[in-house]
């Protein structure tokens, strides 16, 4: 104030002026920030939330109404984010939540009906999730997938039809063998015995895993068994380890301290021949059979084994080839103790056939702890779903891609997606009258008509980038029969 009177007495009006227009000025900015200040600051409570919507759906399960109930509210209708589904009903919350009280008379009683009706929906969900997932299969993947087999049909046909085989062929090789170790009293007939033991229990669990694995998701359980075979097929080679390895080299050792004479080995070398016709018999079914999934996969027999697509089948291939080569070298060592006369060669065999089978089974503990750990799909594969992604129009960038294979053909897909909102928007656009838009724009006069008209396609653009989303996930399992699930997140 003292600068303006003294530019008065100096006659600088210009200055005067100047601090006039620079005042006003600042007084409109700080206008204008107390503007966006009110903006940011807007509490949306109970006042603002009145207005929200709720389906008549949702109504009903929410408030514990009947349909009845909703016919004297408020009707609004709505368009629905997809395409192909026409306009549907929405009531405002505040008459739902007033109506409710109108029928229960206070919120304890509504409370009370609410957790009533949550127990009976939660046994009435259990008794028919079963059905409801099969019919989700198969409308979404009709002529990519066949009805789920029984647990029994199961067993006559693939893995299970060759550990069934195992199965039966491994318990008559025990007999035999175990009433030759009666006669002869052979360290190695003994390990024989044993390991045909360890055989038949491990593939009988392999049958109870293949069983299991068959059983359909249940609340508890929603991505299903599947891992039940990596289960057993673990647990399988754990039992190769303690009972056939650790019991083999347990009677080598008590053989090389303790030896004695072996008896007539003219039987034992009968039955390790036809244990050696029967144990190859089912190694060729299982390569067969090995040989028939990896075509299908397009891998080698090498990568199905080493990457236990098949855990089953690989266990028996891995063990009736272990048998066939400790038959050989049982025979071989008892042969050298029938020429020497020294029992000792014998106890080497055993040791030698407990090597091999702590072989298999740190093999299979290995590969299956890998299968559980969740394993990712190979290179080429996530490859080819990252560039189906990218190849859109609608997705600028996708981020920390992750497909994890969860076992017998099942993929589970998820990446972090950066949407591009100008494409989005323009796909929304393309669907709307501009002209209509543009006189809307028009007469937007004040800042609440501007916030509902922003509200109301702000929330249709939001619909529009949901059914990208949907039509993404579809696009991918369709190409993909594999991938069952598909996880996208928006950045």
């Amino acid at each position: 104030s003292k600068l303006i009177v003294h530019l008065l007495d100096t006659k600088h009006y210009k200055f005067i002026f100047l601090i006039a227009v620079n005042a006003y000025d600042l007084t409109c900015l700080s206008v204008c920030f107390q503007v966006k200040a009110v903006l940011k600051k807007r509490e949306y409570g109970p006042k603002y939330t009145k207005n929200n919507f709720i389906t008549g759906v949702r109504a009903i399960n929410e408030f514990c109404l009947k349909s009845s109930d909703l016919d004297q509210l408020r009707k609004i209708k709505r368009r629905s984010p997809h395409d192909d589904t026409e306009t549907f009903t929405v009531y405002l919350r505040s008459d739902v939540e007033a109506k409710s009280l109108e029928v229960w008379g206070s919120p304890e009683a509504l409370a009370r009906e609410r957790k009533r009706r949550k127990e009976a929906e939660i046994k009435y969900r259990e008794k028919l999730f079963r059905n409801q997932r099969l019919l989700w299969e198969y409308k979404e993947f009709f002529g990519n997938t066949k009805p789920r087999s029984s647990a029994a049909a199961m067993f006559f046909k693939g893995p299970g039809k060759v550990v069934m085989v195992a199965i039966c062929i491994n318990g008559l090789n025990f007999f035999f063998k175990l009433l030759a170790w009666v006669y002869t009293g052979s360290a190695s007939m003994f390990s024989e015995a044993i390991h045909s033991l360890a055989d038949t229990c491990n593939q009988a669990l392999l049958a109870l895993g293949i069983s299991q694995s068959a059983r359909t998701p249940d609340p508890s359980h929603p991505y299903g068994f599947t891992n039940m075979r990596y289960i057993a097929s673990l647990i399988s080679g754990v039992g190769i380890f303690m009972m056939g390895a650790g019991l083999s080299w347990y009677h080598g050792i008590i053989g090389l301290l303790n030896p004695h004479p072996i008896e007539s080995l003219l039987w034992a070398y009968c039955i390790l021949a036809g244990s050696l016709v029967s144990e190859g018999a089912t190694l060729l079914v299982a390569i067969n059979e090995i040989r028939r999934s990896a075509r299908a996969k397009g891998l080698s027999f090498y990568q199905y084994v080493v990457q236990s697509h098949d855990p089953s089948t690989n266990v028996v291939l891995l063990e009736d080839a272990a048998a066939v080569l400790s038959v050989a070298i049982a025979a071989t060592c008892m042969g050298l103790t029938s020429l020497t006369g020294n029992p000792y060669y014998d106890s080497v065999g055993s040791l030698g056939v407990g090597t091999l089978l702590g072989s298999v089974s740190a093999f299979l503990i290995y590969t299956n702890t890998e299968a559980l750990l969740g394993r990712s799909i190979q290179p080429e594969r996530l490859q080819r779903l990252t560039e189906l992604l990218e190849s859109d129009a609608v997705v600028r960038a996708i981020h920390d891609v992750k497909a994890t294979d969860l076992g017998m053909s099942k993929v589970r897909f998820k990446a972090e997606v950066d949407f591009d909102g100008r494409v989005v928007t323009r796909s929304y656009l393309e669907k709307q009258d501009i002209e209509q838009l543009l006189q809307e724009i028009q007469q937007v006069k004040n800042l609440e008509e501007l916030e509902a008209f922003m509200l109301k396609h702000g929330e249709n653009i939001i619909d529009t980038l949901g059914a990208e989303v949907d039509r993404l996930e579809k696009d991918l399992k369709q190409r993909n029969p594999d991938v069952r699930h598909v996880d996208l997140e928006i950045l």
